[in-house]
């Protein structure tokens, strides 16, 4: 029992944070008794099924957001001129939630449908639809997603993406440090040395797994499900490892710009997206999603107020005034996003033609705090259309949110019945 025990000390820190086998109270009761073009290589990843989603944590003003006339002959709102000149590429959607409450709590629930809380008993807990993709078809890239956010802001940072294992994926916080991810190659002697520490950090799991699986044929079901909850972990790494074995001696694409410097949320937004669109033009990554947080300071915008107190505004005008100056400045951004996609060459179509991109907020009405009626455009990937379709907000009519996230599941050829609280598809 002693090597049992020293053993249980042992993780893999560079792969997955923490990897050691749990406490089994079976075993302790037992222990006690004694017991661009030139990116890329021509061909890789043409039209490749993409998605990219984007989420806002506070909202946007319901009232200039969304139009009163359904089809394609909607009249643009005040929110809605911003992205005249994409008009064809986008659908907007008004209705879809997934009936919650919670306030900001709720917000990051934007992805998954469910409260993290509320999760625990869920055989994919409140894995967002992202990281849900991830899982089949991240593996045929260097990078399964990128997850792009700040870490301040409400309640410490970016939780726009979640596994199934009920863990935060932590963002890249800015352009320097996604521009590494993407170009930055290290040497040649630096990628040889990889290669041996993947070997060894393979090694190292099979012993663990093998331990594990030893373990699995002593202990009473209690603790069988605290294992097979380990092993899911182990295999999650066995995965990453897998993938670094992959790409470690693989040189990254040249980039076609030079290195960013970091400036403020604001600011950088512009590149952030310009390196998503590279990230999806080399095929590093097919999914990727960006969190507009509580780093977005209207300070940059020359508004000498907090985006959450204004968020609160009461109906003052001034404040909604405010607000819809940022709400502008986001979409703006989001439309030139779509237009750089759009110029994008994949094959015989464009990236936007092969790229699936969700734009929206968890936050239906900052004001009052509710999670319904939430604020929700979709491009590319066969969502344009230039389409404004309202839905039942309540009753025997309601479609989930998660009806769209499970079509787009399907559409990213993840075959499976049923995501987060769908009840069927719809586009």
């Amino acid at each position: 029992m002693q090597t049992y025990f020293d053993r249980r000390q042992f993780v893999i820190r560079s792969v997955a944070g923490s990897l050691a086998i749990p406490v089994l109270p079976s075993m302790l009761a037992s222990a006690a008794h004694g017991s661009p073009p030139s990116l890329q290589p021509q061909g890789v990843g043409v039209k490749a099924r993409r998605f990219v989603a984007v989420g806002n944590l506070l909202g946007f003003q319901q009232k200039h957001f969304f139009p009163k006339t359904e089809g394609e002959n909607f009249q643009e709102t005040l929110l809605l001129k911003t992205l005249s000149a994409n008009r064809d590429q986008i659908t907007v959607y008004r209705g879809l939630d997934h009936g919650l409450r919670g306030g900001h709590f709720a917000v990051h629930s934007f992805l998954s449908g469910l409260l993290h809380h509320e999760s625990k008993n869920r055989a994919n807990g409140n894995v967002t639809i992202d990281q849900y993709i991830a899982d089949v078809v991240g593996r045929q890239t260097r990078f399964p997603s990128l997850t792009v956010g700040s870490e301040g802001g409400i309640h410490g940072g970016c939780q726009l993406s979640w596994t199934k294992s009920g863990v935060r994926v932590p963002p890249i916080t800015g352009p320097e440090e996604l521009f590494d991810r993407l170009f930055a190659t290290e040497s040649k002697k630096r990628r040889t040395q990889k290669v041996k520490e993947n070997s060894l950090q393979s090694s190292i799991l099979d012993s663990i797994t093998e331990e594990a699986g030893s373990l699995a044929k002593r202990v009473n079901r209690e603790d069988k499900l605290k294992l097979d909850e380990y092993f899911s972990s182990i295999r999650d790494v066995e995965k990453r490892l897998e993938l670094r074995h992959r790409w470690a001696d693989q040189p990254k694409p040249k980039s076609p710009l030079d290195r960013p410097t970091d400036k403020n949320t604001v600011e950088d937004l512009p590149m952030l997206y310009e390196l998503i669109a590279l990230a999806l033009q080399t095929d590093s990554t097919r999914i990727a999603t960006l969190e507009i947080g509580g780093s977005f300071l209207p300070q940059n915008l020359g508004i000498e107020k907090s985006y959450h107190s204004l968020s609160h505004h009461g109906n003052d005008e001034k404040a909604i005034a405010n607000l819809v100056t940022l709400e502008s400045y986001q979409l703006q951004h989001f439309g030139k996003f779509l237009t750089r996609l759009a110029g994008i060459q994949d094959g015989d179509q464009s990236l936007l033609d092969s790229t699936a991109v969700l734009f929206g907020s968890g936050m239906g009405n900052a004001n009052s705090h509710t999670n319904t009626d939430l604020p929700i455009v979709m491009a590319g990937g066969g969502y344009g259309g230039g389409k404004f379709k309202k839905v039942d907000s309540k009753g025997s009519g309601k479609i989930p949110l998660c009806n769209l996230f499970l079509d787009i599941a399907h559409r990213m050829g993840v075959e499976t019945e049923a995501f987060g609280t769908s009840t069927g598809t719809y586009a």
